[in-house]
């Protein structure tokens, strides 16, 4: 898994490239990065997640753990461009209840200005 970094009107954007999965993260992992952006005061992120291949329980379990920390300081977290085959594994857990998911990245990006 390789992220990239971007800010875009206040929000931190990360692309997201690869496999999210307990055997890929090496020394890179998501919810950490998450972490260091809130504690950075940053708490509008939102995850493109548009080149991801696969996911596992492990990869699901970052993207929570991140949307909780998230939440927990008043911040938001949101998802763009989820492959079929993902959004799929979000129905299955029903995290696409908690998750605000959306199709393209403007369209998750005017939602941060409008609250």
């Amino acid at each position: 898994m390789e992220i990239n970094l971007r800010k875009k009107d206040n929000v931190v954007i990360f692309d997201i490239k690869g496999e999210i999965r307990r055997s890929d993260m090496g020394n890179v992992s998501l919810h950490q990065t998450v972490k260091e952006q809130l504690d950075s005061d940053n708490r509008r992120i939102l995850l493109n997640l548009k080149k991801v291949e696969f996911i596992d329980s492990f990869g699901v379990g970052e993207i929570l753990a991140s949307f909780i920390s998230t939440q927990d300081i008043g911040g938001k977290l949101k998802l763009t461009q989820i492959s079929k085959k993902l959004h799929v594994v979000f129905e299955i857990t029903m995290l696409t209840k908690v998750f605000e998911i959306f199709e393209y990245e403007n369209s998750a990006l005017e939602s941060f200005s409008k609250e």
